[in-house]
């Protein structure tokens, strides 16, 4: 292990990743003092795969509420204790795989600024042309463009300092709990940066619109329960375009219907025409947005169609949300990635 490196630890989370997680350790081990892995109860050789690569493993006591962000909470502190000299902590999902300068590049950016509390570089699917849905996600990825930004996604690099003052993560959130941790951050006065470089592969194995629909229902779940908790002003936004949205079809028959009752047959349908029309040109508002900063139509024109799509689940999971907490029942962990297949290796 070179030098360089001594400073920089990583902490990877998984369940059941198999060569997922092979890759994603193999791409750490070589480039950083330390690593430990956070196991959620495994049914496959994760556990012992992370052993048998020298890894320090953590495994999560599943008689506790679980979330990603216990995981990543419970990584650091094992790393922290077990490698007291870590000063930057780079967080990665099994699922992914670092640039092999990445760490290094993220570093850097961190030494370069002292108000930068954490870095993200542009995430790449693994595999874009698989299905529609991991070729939005390479799109989804990156649209936040680079330099000071409100958060970064769950992988990143984060100055050990910054995570320590503000606590780490709120354990309580089962999703949407990095843009939470980067909103204190930044309350507290740190900066969150992306950075023009390659950072990982992500492998989001997704291929079926059963999972694109659990995973927007997981997304609505999770912004309604930090804007209820913590108000952040970002999902405040998208609650009201899923609500206004996901009620569309009752206001173009609501304006049919009622203009029809005051003026007549041809204004009640003018009316809901009008309304009808909403639809497409937003739409089509996303999609131009998405060309004017460069992107190639064949992939703006389906994110902004599978962007209006969401709203409808994502109010679903709003009010899946609402109905725990009228309930008592706690938060909820939503996943929407079991039993993903590994499409093999790929030359970098």
């Amino acid at each position: 292990m070179s030098a360089e490196y001594d400073n920089i630890g990583v902490v990877v989370i998984g369940r059941n990743e198999g060569n997922r997680l092979r890759r994603c350790l193999m791409s750490v081990i070589r480039h950083a003092a330390a690593v430990v892995y956070v196991d959620s109860a495994s049914t496959d050789d994760s556990v012992s795969l992370a052993r048998s690569l020298g890894v320090e493993v953590v495994e999560l006591d599943m008689s506790l509420p679980f979330c990603a962000a216990r995981a990543r909470n419970e990584g650091f502190q094992a790393l922290i204790s077990r490698f007291p000299q870590v000063s930057f902590v780079q967080f990665v999902d099994g699922d992914c795989e670092l640039f092999p300068d990445w760490l290094s590049l993220g570093r850097d950016a961190l030494l370069g600024r002292t108000a930068l509390a954490a870095v993200a570089g542009r995430l790449r699917e693994r595999f874009p042309t698989a299905s529609i849905y991991n070729r939005l996600a390479e799109f989804e990825w990156n649209i936040q463009g680079y330099g000071d930004v409100s958060s970064v996604g769950g992988i990143f690099m984060v100055r050990r300092a910054a995570f320590e003052v503000v606590g780490g993560f709120d354990p309580t959130i089962p999703a949407g709990e990095e843009p939470e941790l980067c909103h204190r951050l930044r309350t507290v006065g740190w900066a969150i940066g992306r950075i023009e470089a390659d950072m990982a592969w992500h492998d989001l194995a997704m291929f079926h619109v059963g999972q694109w629909h659990r995973r927007q229902v997981r997304n609505g779940y999770g912004a309604l329960d930090v804007v209820w908790r913590f108000g952040l002003a970002d999902f405040k936004r998208n609650l009201f375009r899923a609500g206004f949205w996901s009620l569309w079809p009752t206001l173009v028959v609501g304006a049919g219907l009622g203009l029809n009752a005051i003026a007549g047959f041809e204004a009640g349908w003018g009316a809901a025409f009008i309304v009808f029309c909403l639809w497409p040109t937003q739409l089509s508002r996303i999609a131009l947005k998405s060309v004017r900063q460069g992107h190639p139509a064949r992939v703006a024109l389906p994110h902004a169609f599978y962007t209006m799509l969401s709203y409808w689940p994502q109010m679903y999971g709003h009010l899946r949300y609402t109905w725990d907490r009228l309930n008592l029942h706690g938060t909820a962990l939503l996943e929407y990635k079991n039993g993903a297949r590994d499409l093999g290796s790929r030359n970098n």
